[in-house]
């Protein structure tokens, strides 16, 4: 596995090795051993599995009390990827991040804990995975606005085409209301 850190050095593009042939292909996802390796010692406790159809925007979600880390990848589809660092101590503090995953690149992404995330996929439709280190608490879910002016993030949509958003992802914060981590 190939572990590139990205512009924000604490989230971490992940390239596993592929074995394919005629057949198909075979690829580790999830090695503790060669992430401890790379510095990801993680314990995950969920899994999750969403569906989402082309032109979906799910997020920025985090968790305030219970920050959990994530390890995301596409297995049908395609999506852009973001994290956006709340974490008030990091130099990085109110940065984005964002990456294509897919079925075809296999890529994934580690989204550490302190980090609000969330998707927009560019496929007819998407299948994401994405690993937990905390369980889910609805409690302590927040959400970041998705298209807040100071974040600036660069969503690659269609022009004069809005996402499809939940009702939750509707009502997100902006980044000068957001609770952030310290």
């Amino acid at each position: 596995m190939k572990f590139t850190p990205t512009a924000i050095p604490e989230v971490i593009l992940i390239e596993p090795q592929v074995f394919g042939d005629e057949r198909g292909f075979f690829m580790e996802t999830w090695h503790a051993a060669k992430f401890a390796a790379a510095g990801l010692d993680l314990a995950f406790v969920q899994d999750n599995h969403s569906r989402s159809g082309r032109g979906t925007l799910r997020g920025l979600h985090y968790q305030i009390k219970q920050p959990q880390g994530k390890l995301a990848r596409v297995i049908a589809g395609e999506v852009f990827d973001v994290a956006v660092d709340l974490r008030r101590h990091s130099p990085t503090f109110g940065r984005w991040v964002g990456v294509i995953l897919s079925a075809t690149n296999k890529k994934m992404l580690w989204v550490p804990p302190g980090f609000a995330h969330g998707f927009y996929v560019l496929s007819p439709e998407a299948d994401f995975l994405y690993k937990c280190t905390q369980f889910y608490a609805p409690e302590d879910e927040r959400v970041l606005r998705w298209d807040d002016p100071e974040l600036a993030i660069a969503w690659p949509l269609p022009p004069d085409l809005p996402p499809l958003l939940s009702a939750k992802d509707q009502a997100g914060v902006g980044w000068r209301e957001a609770e952030c981590y310290p």
